[in-house]
């Protein structure tokens, strides 16, 4: 009997597009999908997991590997405006879990993240981290991680969510790229950062909201500056569709 696929977690910068790639993840019908689990842990001290509450990050890694083998496999989109020091320690992030990475733009998606919260810090902008986790990835195993971005998933749905599909094990399912509007129970806490997504029915480029940019506030300019060089070093790996 052959051991179950891995479960994925998508690693993603906040503001990246990630919810809508969940949401297609979610379309599918054949995974277990789960939203920002340990960022809902960080923030409420506690998660659900197929009815086990847990408390820790080893819990909830626990409970995501015991739901992997229930029989589907689990999926799971994470932000990097948190750390995850106690995670990133545990080896078995590397040896049972399939790491991947959600890029964009940073004055696209530093803008869209100030426009959410405009008291956000340096750090919860998240690119720099998201290089953390990814450095972490590629020492612990020796290879170089699958890297897409939200920009191509916009212009290119079909070839970036099939050339996902081909590298983590996933059949590739077309009809997936198609939804009915409307929010989803578990990402009830951070409604308000869904809302487009909840008003969509598949991925489409929207005429851009007249919003404060790196070119027209200087402290988003600072911001992107700082955060350039992180996405750079992920952009160079970036999977071409």
């Amino acid at each position: 009997m052959s051991a179950a696929p891995k479960p994925i977690v998508l690693w993603a910068v906040p503001r990246s597009r990630s919810t809508a790639f969940l949401r297609i993840m979610l379309e599918r019908g054949d995974l277990e999908v789960l939203h920002e689990p340990f960022s809902y842990l960080q923030a409420d001290g506690h998660f659900e997991v197929a009815g086990r509450r847990v408390t820790s990050p080893t819990a909830l890694l626990d409970a995501i590997l015991e739901l992997n083998a229930g029989g589907r496999r689990v999926f799971v989109k994470e932000t990097s405006d948190y750390t995850y020091t106690p995670l990133l320690q545990d080896e078995r992030l590397y040896t049972e879990v399939v790491n991947t990475f959600m890029i964009r733009e940073p004055g696209a998606a530093i803008s869209s993240h100030y426009a959410m919260n405009p008291g956000a810090t340096l750090d919860e902008y998240g690119f720099e981290y998201l290089h953390v986790i990814f450095d972490a990835v590629r020492s612990a195993t020796g290879e170089i991680p699958l890297v897409i971005d939200g920009d191509d998933l916009v212009s290119s749905p079909e070839a970036t969510v099939r050339a996902y599909c081909e590298r983590v094990g996933l059949a590739f399912k077309p009809e997936a790229l198609r939804w009915d509007p409307g929010r989803r129970a578990n990402w009830r806490r951070t409604d308000r950062w869904h809302a487009e997504v909840a008003r969509s029915s598949g991925l489409e480029a929207r005429t851009p909201q007249r919003r404060e940019t790196p070119d027209t506030n200087p402290h988003l300019r600072r911001v992107a500056q700082y955060h350039q060089p992180f996405y750079d070093a992920l952009a160079r790996h970036r999977l071409a569709g």
